[in-house]
């Protein structure tokens, strides 16, 4: 059977994408830019009421736009693209989608479209604007949860679909390692899966009947603690997947070589293994949380500038070797031998060295002493777009110019890739200017997810304005670079000449030491994971369960 199977994945490799496979992640591309589309001008809707330069209509009210755009850029546009994205790479190293598969993606594409509308249509007619954490008491129209609870099943419906995948590869492939693109994509959906099964437990087991009104109350502590085992998690499943694109797609971008795979598959191993004890740190300012509690959930995401640091060594060790072997010269001179002209490198670039500011706002918001500054004030949201706005989904458009190409069968042309590059220099000054206003008016204490006041013309407030009109002049920047974006990827996507485009896997370097197979042992990996969960939450939510406070009623503040 084993022979069959690899003349399938050099077939696969040889002709490209099969129909089918591409249909899949083709269709997920598409609604992950749709979302960006509109949450996009979402976005801009916010930035300008919240600079005061924009009254918006009695029906649509600020809390409903921010859940909007929270919903569509936060949950649809990164699970849509990491979806089509790790299928994409599933099918072309694995030799091709099977047919249950193939199945089970588009019946979790089904489920989470079903989720989305269910969940949009209490938000549009006003009774879900509780925001994409939406935190008890505040209570939405219980179809906004029935619909976030269908995306959730969706999405596991599509991680069992991986798994069926290389369990199958593995079963036919006997001792051998997972191609690691592949393996990137097995850590990335155990992540999700495990990771929300906690919001999963909040949203089902508590809010449903909760927001139905067959129970009057709700423990308001372990609600939030079960949303940010997941909310946390999420934030590092957007992450590995840029990193796979860092470790795996670049170096063959700029003509270079991966580096260790037996560090690259570490990394992976060591994010899902710390990933969700972390969530506590975004809870770090609420009571009822003993002191040690938060401390070890603070050693837990600091755990993960480890793998973090990693990957930046091994990833400017590719460019400097990359380059010099070019022909760069000098201690820092063999940076002019980058193509910087090539969208596909220069996107992902970016977003590397923006998370070097965006990792250390991390680190202030999971000390305790600094987060007392920061914590609820633009600060965060700021922190937020460098981590989301910029190190990941400026790798999204990077990986676009090559992925929409590959499974439209056609190829992205110089006129394509020198507007990436316009966009990708709009998008950056418009990040830059925007969180860079957040993160400075949140130090001067201008609070988060609240719509423009003066507070009376109070005299700190006025204060504030200069900063949050710059906000304003990035965002408009950066509606100007998503319907860049969205152009370049509705062009490749049905207008750009035909042809055969090349899925880039860059190729280990020569004389490489051999990775020892104990890396592949998932099994040991999820137990491991799930001991430190245990040691992370079963005190802390038995202590919040046994000695619950009082229990909240639902309410509506807008």
């Amino acid at each position: 059977m084993a022979i069959p199977k690899t003349l399938k994945e050099k077939a696969n490799k040889a002709m490209g994408i099969s129909t089918e496979d591409a249909r899949i992640t083709k269709t997920y591309l598409f609604v992950a830019f749709m979302a960006l589309l509109v949450g996009g001008l979402l976005g801009l809707l916010q930035g300008l009421n919240r600079a005061g330069l924009l009254e918006l209509p009695s029906w649509l009210n600020y809390y409903q736009v921010l859940t909007a755009h929270g919903l569509l850029l936060v949950l649809v546009l990164t699970a849509f693209f990491t979806i089509g994205y790790f299928y994409a790479a599933l099918s072309h190293t694995l030799g091709g989608l099977l047919p249950i598969v193939r199945k089970m993606a588009w019946i979790g594409f089904g489920l989470k479209i079903v989720g989305f509308v269910f969940a949009v249509i209490p938000i549009l007619r006003g009774n879900a604007s509780v925001m994409y954490t939406f935190y008890p008491p505040m209570a939405a129209s219980p179809w906004f949860y029935i619909g976030l609870a269908l995306i959730v099943v969706g999405v596991w419906m599509c991680a069992f679909g991986a798994f069926i995948q290389v369990a199958n590869w593995r079963k036919n492939n006997k001792g051998k390692h997972v191609p690691i693109l592949s393996f990137f994509a097995t850590g990335v959906f155990i992540l999700l899966f495990f990771g929300s099964l906690p919001v999963a437990i909040e949203v089902i087991v508590m809010i449903i009947p909760w927001s139905f009104g067959w129970v009057k109350t709700i423990n308001v502590m372990v609600a939030r603690t079960l949303f940010w085992a997941f909310g946390h998690t999420l934030v590092n499943i957007w992450y590995l997947t840029a990193v796979s694109a860092w470790y795996v797609i670049v170096p063959k971008i700029i003509g270079g070589k991966r580096w260790s795979d037996l560090l690259t598959r570490i990394v992976i191993i060591a994010l899902v293994i710390m990933n969700i004890t972390g969530g506590f740190h975004h809870q770090i300012i609420d009571p009822g949380i003993s002191a040690s509690v938060k401390f070890m959930h603070v050693f837990m995401s600091l755990a993960i500038g480890f793998p973090s640091l990693m990957t930046a060594w091994a990833m400017f060790a590719v460019f400097e070797r990359t380059a010099r072997k070019n022909g760069g010269k000098g201690l820092v001179g063999w940076y002019k031998k980058m193509p910087w002209g090539d969208v596909r490198f220069l996107a992902p670039f970016i977003a590397m060295l923006a998370f070097i500011p965006a990792g250390a706002g991390g680190i202030v918001q999971s000390t305790n002493q600094l987060n007392q500054v920061v914590h609820n004030t633009m600060w965060v949201v700021g922190h937020f777009h460098l981590t989301l706005g910029m190190s990941v989904v400026m790798t999204f458009f990077g990986i676009s110019y090559w992925l929409v190409p590959y499974v439209s069968k056609r190829v992205l042309t110089p006129a394509i890739n020198k507007l990436g590059v316009i966009q990708t220099i709009i998008w950056t000054v418009g990040m830059i200017i925007m969180s860079g206003s957040m993160h400075t008016v949140g130090l001067l204490g201008s609070p988060r997810r609240t719509s423009y006041t003066t507070y009376g013309d109070n005299a700190t407030a006025l204060g504030w304005d200069p900063y949050l009109l710059m906000l304003a002049v990035g965002g408009t920047l950066l509606i100007i670079g998503v319907l860049l974006q969205v152009y370049a990827v509705i062009n490749m996507m049905f207008f750009a000449p035909k042809g055969e485009t090349e899925f880039p896997i860059a190729e280990e370097e020569e004389g490489a030491s051999k990775t020892p197979y104990w890396t592949e042992r998932w099994g040991l990996w999820i137990v491991i994971m799930l001991i430190f969960v245990g040691m992370a939450y079963v005190i802390p939510l038995t202590e919040f369960i046994v000695n619950a406070p009082p229990g909240s009623p639902p309410f509506k503040t807008w």
